[in-house]
């Protein structure tokens, strides 16, 4: 059995693809047995304020690395907003995924003047376990795939920028031309990927 934390950041909460996606996923996850701790981002009763470099930080960060630290997957779901997760979903990786928690930088040469901005990281209480980046985008991949080659775009940014950093494994969940007026069969076979997805977890 896993434990997996569900980090929910889409602003409808109830309608959209990607409470589809959550809901197809607990589900299908329950099923076979694996436990889920839901963060939704949006009906939190406490929200984290915007990110600023406070130590200690607010309680409620300390209370989510608590409640990461417990599970063995952490997935991220999230629309693609101007090629970044919503605000909501950013600020959370901002405030939780952040030194000395999730890693710590260690100098080439400790002491060194000529070296002491060359470094690598060190990974903290979240090594070695499973990231899942589950976005969803509003046009179809060609009209994503110029940026394909660029560090920027939401998931190669989070993979190498963040997960890597924290040493954490990852893996990519991404479904495009997410419309209104999406055909049902095509729904259908994009929630049977998110219960494979949720499958392939146990």
């Amino acid at each position: 059995m896993k434990k997996i934390c569900i980090i929910f950041g889409h602003y409808n909460t109830k309608t959209s693809f990607c409470s589809a996606i959550r809901d197809t996923f607990i589900q299908e996850s329950e099923k076979i047995g694996n436990e889920i701790d839901l963060i939704n981002l949006y009906e939190e009763k406490e929200q984290l304020p915007y990110y600023r470099n406070i130590n200690p930080p607010p309680k409620l960060v300390l209370d989510y690395r608590k409640r990461l630290e417990k599970s063995d997957v952490m997935f991220i779901i999230s629309p693609c907003h101007n090629l970044r997760l919503t605000s909501i979903t950013e600020s959370f990786i901002d405030w939780v995924l952040h030194p000395r928690w999730f890693f710590q930088y260690k100098s080439l040469i400790p002491g060194n003047k000529y070296f002491k901005n060359y470094g690598y990281s060190i990974p903290g209480a979240m090594k070695g376990k499973l990231g899942i980046i589950g976005l969803v985008y509003g046009g179809p991949m060609i009209a994503y795939s110029n940026f394909s080659f660029f560090d920027n775009i939401p998931y190669r940014r989070i993979k190498k920028s963040v997960f890597q950093l924290g040493g954490m494994r990852c893996q990519y969940f991404r479904v495009y031309s997410v419309l209104p007026n999406m055909e049902k069969k095509i729904f259908n076979k994009h929630m049977e990927k998110v219960r494979k997805l949720a499958r392939e977890l146990k």
